[in-house]
């Protein structure tokens, strides 16, 4: 049997490093667009409930991103946890959810 050679992985690591910066400025788009979109709708309280989900989902997800980051700046960056994934999958949803809620 040959041996296992050891994965090169090249530049593979900065640029899923770079996506995750690029997404986390995505979020925070986002999350400004809601604030603003709440403060020309008059403020009403449904969408400032909204608007402050929004702020919490956004740190929820800064969090993750940031994490992550932090993490593939070695050569030999480990996997992504399961509980990292499911809290960065979540609060996209909760962004799509919050929206909904603040257009009606």
């Amino acid at each position: 049997m040959t041996a296992v050679r050891d994965r090169d992985p090249g530049l593979q690591p900065e640029r899923t490093r770079l996506a995750w910066r690029r997404t986390t400025l995505s979020a925070t788009v986002v999350a400004l667009l809601a604030g603003r979109q709440a403060l020309h709708s008059g403020a009403a309280p449904a969408a400032l409930v909204a608007v402050a989900l929004t702020a919490v989902a956004w740190l929820g997800f800064l969090a993750v991103g940031h994490r992550r980051v932090q993490r593939l700046g070695v050569a030999r960056p480990d996997a992504m946890a399961p509980r990292g994934a499911l809290t960065a999958a979540l609060c996209t949803v909760a962004f799509a959810v919050f929206a909904v809620a603040m257009l009606f």
